[in-house]
Order: C-alpha cells, then sequence, then structure tokens
C-alpha cells in the first residue's frame, strides 16, 4: 500500500499536466465544435451541425485530398530517405559525429525562419532559384513555383521532407546501432548477400521504431500549419490548402469559431485509429519475436 501511495504521488503532477493541458482543451474543442460560436459571440448549441455543413463544402472535400496527399507523399519519401541515410551514416566509418550535426540543422532551426528562407528561394518574383537557373542559361523566364498547382504541391511537400527527415534519419539510426553485428555475421557466413541481409534481418528488426516513427511523421504532418500558412497560404486556387490552414482561414481570420474546431476535429478519428492499428501490429510484431 505504501508503494502504491508512493508511486501516486509520483506520477500525480504528470496526471495534472496532461489533464489540464490537454484532456481539458480537448474537451472544450469538441464542445466548441458543437456550437456556432464566433469571436465575440456567445453562441448556441447545434449538435452535429458544423460536420453536415463540412460533408456538404467542396472546398472541404479538396482539402481533405489535399491532405492525403500531401501526408502519404511526404512521409513515403521521408521513410526512403531516411532509411538511406541511417544507413550511410552508420556505414561511414569516420565524422559520423559532424554528419550527425548536418542532418540535424533542419530539425533545430525554427520552423518560421526556414520556412521563410525557403519561400525566398521559390518566391514567384524574388526567386533566388529563379536567378541561378537564368544565370545558368537554363531558363528564360521565371518559373511561378508557388502559382501552379502541381509546383506549388510539390514545393510544400519538398520543404516538409527537408524539415521532417532528420528525425526518421536519427531515429533509424540508433535502431541500426542497436541490432547486434553477430546476426549479419551469421548471414554472411551462410552467403546472404547485401540486399539479403536487409531484407531479412534490418527490416524486421526496425519494424517497431518503423512504425512508431511512421506514426508520428502522419501526425505530425497531418496537422502541419507553419508551412502552407507562410509559403502559400492554401493557394494557388485553394490546392495546398491542410486541415490546419482551412482552420485557421475559417476560425480565426473568419471569425467562426465553432467551424473552425470542427475542422480541426475531423481529422482525429482517422489518426486514433491509424495509432491504433499501427500499435496492434508493432505488438503483435514483438509477439511472434
Amino acid at each position: 500500500m505504501r508503494e502504491y501511495k508512493t508511486a501516486s504521488a509520483m506520477i500525480a503532477p504528470a496526471i495534472l499536466v496532461l489533464v489540464f493541458l490537454i484532456g481539458y482543451p480537448f474537451l472544450i474543442s469538441v464542445y466548441t465544435s458543437l456550437t456556432n460560436k464566433q469571436i465575440g459571440l456567445p453562441g448556441k448549441f447545434i449538435g452535429l451541425g458544423n460536420y453536415a455543413w463540412l460533408f456538404q463544402d467542396e472546398l472541404f472535400w479538396l482539402v481533405l485530398e489535399n491532405t492525403a496527399v500531401y501526408t502519404v507523399a511526404a512521409v513515403i519519401i521521408k521513410l526512403i530517405l531516411g532509411i538511406t541515410l541511417a544507413l550511410l551514416l552508420f556505414k561511414i566509418p569516420r565524422g559520423q559525429n559532424v554528419l550527425k550535426a548536418a542532418v540535424l540543422l533542419p530539425w533545430v532551426i525554427p520552423a518560421t525562419l526556414s520556412t521563410l528562407a525557403w519561400k525566398w528561394i521559390f518566391d514567384p518574383n524574388f526567386s533566388v532559384l529563379n536567378w541561378y537557373l537564368k544565370d545558368l542559361g537554363l531558363i528564360h523566364q521565371n518559373i511561378p513555383w508557388l502559382s501552379v498547382t502541381f509546383l506549388a504541391r510539390s514545393v510544400v511537400i519538398l520543404v516538409n521532407v527537408w524539415r521532417g527527415l532528420p528525425f526518421f534519419t536519427i531515429c533509424l539510426l540508433a535502431g541500426l546501432v542497436s541490432i547486434p553485428q553477430e546476426f549479419y555475421d551469421a548471414a554472411r557466413v551462410d552467403g546472404a548477400g547485401a540486399v539479403r541481409r536487409f531484407v531479412h534481418i534490418t527490416i524486421p528488426l526496425l519494424k517497431p521504431i518503423l512504425f512508431i516513427v511512421t506514426l508520428f511523421s502522419v501526425v505530425m504532418t497531418v496537422s502541419d500549419f507553419i508551412i502552407v500558412h507562410i509559403m502559400t497560404k492554401g493557394g494557388p486556387l485553394q490546392t495546398t490548402h491542410l486541415f490546419g490552414t482551412l482552420a485557421y482561414q475559417i476560425g480565426l481570420a473568419g471569425t467562426r469559431i465553432g467551424m473552425g474546431a470542427a475542422i480541426s476535429l475531423f481529422i482525429f478519428p482517422i489518426l486514433a485509429v491509424s495509432a491504433y492499428v499501427l500499435l496492434r501490429v508493432v505488438r503483435s510484431g514483438e509477439e511472434y519475436a
């Protein structure tokens, strides 16, 4: 009993922090999404009216498509490049610490500053990239990086990949370091080549880390706001809007707080189900390991 009381006293501060900083704001957001509240007005309870309106709004379905494309493309690219960079860093015998520090730079730099730098690179009128391409004679007129749908989507995905890649790389590198070298030595003795060792040893042993890192990246990418807000503000023609930027546009800029809360919470059930499935997969893999 004494140990139980001691343990309860030690975890109580953490529970209080979670309740007041996460649980309470979340419940308030859920309630707000069920009202027609506007800035400066109390609002009335309207049940699922905001959600019903969203299902009838063409812009919302476009944002859902944009978010899916943005998330899937960015996470897959980060996953592939993260594994590649982690393997390269793992194989490099010297200078690993310097390279690790270099890889972490995009993640260390404040998101706002780095995104502003990327916007300068791709700015339609003052793009430094266009200037270099013109100087090299590769183009003769400015490329509208942020004014064409395909290019704008590609640019915001590129910036997200650049910023999120260090997280994948460092986590997967830590996983590679934890794999016993004896497994690879035994595989070499059996005549397994590099590809077979990667498929049958590296990937299975990295599976728990891969799932957790992917899940975290999906959550952060779906809820991304800064990159799109600074670079495109949802344009051109709303084709780069994500849930975060649309919620800001309608909820804060448009003063419709209830609708903005409904947009923000719409993706929550999808993320919750995804997290549950991924965690079940990880646990099942550990049970059969």
